[in-house]
């Protein structure tokens, strides 16, 4: 698979040739864990990667490219897969929030600065990550760990990019509002 082979050609691919599914996990799975692992624990962001890659493989027939591209397309497949954990994510955040969490160690290459900078952070920010809704969670998480843009978060949720600006810029502001306040208790 070369690096110019585009989500269309890919797509035409594997509807002809179902291993060559392969190139789309190979292309994509590392965004997808790293976008599952910013919002579930360790165990469930693999269970949920592989789920997501197992969901497009068995709707890999219904993908159509003038509709989208694959990337958006598997990040809503996964933010669907993790609304399926929602307690359980949402119990996660109410905890760290409350008593924060040991990080195993990172590697070397890693600034200890940001590292210490993170781990004072975490329990505000999983405060104030529990306390959005989840269209709002959502579009944060495929913004800031996905990296995805507006288009592409409303490609991957099925809404409007008005609807993720909109939807971002309340986040954003309720989670500054939980901060601050922390900051001025805490």
């Amino acid at each position: 698979m070369g690096e110019q082979t585009s989500d269309a050609e890919l797509a035409a691919r594997f509807k002809r040739d179902p291993d060559s599914f392969t190139d789309v996990y190979d292309r994509y799975v590392q965004d997808i864990h790293r976008y599952a692992a910013g919002r579930l624990d360790p165990q469930s962001a693999e269970d949920v990667a592989a789920e997501t890659f197992c969901v497009a493989f068995d709707r890999r027939d219904r993908f159509d490219p003038a509709r989208g591209h694959l990337r958006p397309w598997l990040f809503g497949i996964a933010t669907h897969l993790v609304a399926q954990h929602r307690r359980k994510e949402a119990r996660h955040f109410q905890a760290l929030g409350r008593v924060g969490r040991e990080r195993p160690a990172e590697a070397h290459d890693n600034r200890v600065v940001a590292s210490v900078t993170a781990q004072r952070m975490q329990p505000r920010l999983a405060k104030a990550l529990a306390g959005l809704s989840r269209g709002e969670r959502d579009v944060l998480l495929l913004v800031a760990i996905a990296q995805l843009s507006y288009e592409e978060v409303a490609e991957a949720l099925g809404i409007s990019p008005g609807t993720v600006g909109s939807r971002l810029s309340r986040a954003r502001s309720k989670i500054q509002k939980v901060i601050k306040k922390e900051e001025l208790h805490g």
